[in-house]
């Protein structure tokens, strides 16, 4: 198995920060890592932009999924400033098939799109 580029290791490395339920919890640490024109589809269908998700993850009544692992991880570069991951997620028996876009910026890498799609059983994944 070949290493990742750099630019894919470091969009996986930001991904898997953004499952940390700590970095999940705080307005500071999601801002440093969500690109300013960052837009979600969520699980539940709903439009998300950055200010609205950081506001519902961190309000003091938000739901607490707890941890979230992460399974079947594949990243590829698309251009010079552009990361396509796509990978599943799985917490207290929820799992999602997930895709993501990182852009580079002059902060560095940051997400800028994300769709997660719930699923029960897949029997056309790949293994």
């Amino acid at each position: 198995m070949t290493e990742p580029s750099p630019a894919v290791a470091a969009a996986v490395e930001g991904e898997l920060r953004l499952l940390d339920p700590v970095v999940r919890a705080s307005a500071d640490m999601l801002a440093s890592l969500l690109h300013p024109g960052f837009r979600e589809i969520g699980t539940s269908g709903r439009l998300w932009e950055r200010d609205t998700i950081i506001a519902m993850l961190t309000a003091p009544d938000a739901p607490r999924p707890g941890p979230l692992t992460a399974s079947r991880m594949r990243g590829e570069q698309l251009a010079a400033d552009l990361v396509h991951l796509t990978f599943d997620t799985e917490s207290k028996g929820l799992r999602s098939h997930r895709s993501s876009l990182w852009r580079l910026t002059g902060s560095g890498w940051l997400l800028y799109f994300h769709q997660a799609t719930p699923f029960v059983d897949d029997p056309f994944a790949e293994v």
